[in-house]
This record gives C-alpha cells, structure tokens and sequence, in this order.
C-alpha cells in the first residue's frame, strides 16, 4: 500500500528531516569530510601559483578536480550547500527546543509532596 503525500505534507515530512538532531549531526560530519580537500589540495585564493604547478605536475587529474572546485573548496557550490543545509538544521532544532526551555525558565516550580518519605 502506497501513500501520496501532498505538497504540505511533503514540505512538513522535509522541514522534520532537516530540523532533526540526526540531520545535524549527519551535516557537521559531511562539511567535515568535506573540507579534506580544503586540506589536501592548493586552494586558488591563498596559492594561485601552487594550483599552476598542480595543473603543470598532473595534466589529466586536475581539469577534473577543478571541474568538481577541489581548488576553491570553501567558496564552492557543494560546500555552501552543506554549511547552509547545516546552519538552517540547527536553527531548526535549537530554536524551538530553547523557546522551550525558556518557557520552563519562567514557569512555577512544581508543590512539593506532601509526604517526602515516600520518595525514598
């Protein structure tokens, strides 16, 4: 048995996903995986001349690294994408857990028992 969800449905199915603790995680370890490149290869903004020599030394290689903007990591596409994925994730968990909390903050504590022997 299949279900069709509509548009708000899916688009509230999507908003949970994203807005989950685990999404979050997911994200922070996926632009932490992501930035290696940042690491491994010259970046075009801090080196240009070591990125000449990368194409020099490998003809074939880096066309194809810098088609997937290996040597611009942190202002490519794919990594925005990861980081905005992420910041928009955690407002989504953080925002509605803190108003929340907040509420706790600000609410009665509960009576006490009227017999505290009993919680033993």
């Amino acid at each position: 048995m299949t279900t069709v969800l509509d548009n708000r449905s899916f688009l509230r199915w999507c908003w949970r996903q994203l807005t989950s603790m685990r999404t979050a995680l997911f994200l922070l370890l996926l632009l932490g995986i992501a930035a290696i490149p940042g690491s491994l290869f010259p970046q075009r903004t801090q080196n240009p001349l070591q990125v000449k020599q990368y194409f020099i030394d490998n003809p074939s290689l880096a066309p194809w690294l810098d088609r997937l903007s290996f040597f611009e990591v942190y202002s490519s596409p794919w990594f925005s994408a990861i980081y905005l994925l992420l910041f928009i994730s955690l407002i989504g968990c953080v925002l509605p857990r803190s108003i929340e909390h907040d509420k706790a903050i600000g609410a009665k504590p509960p009576l006490t028992p009227k017999y505290l022997d009993r919680l033993e």
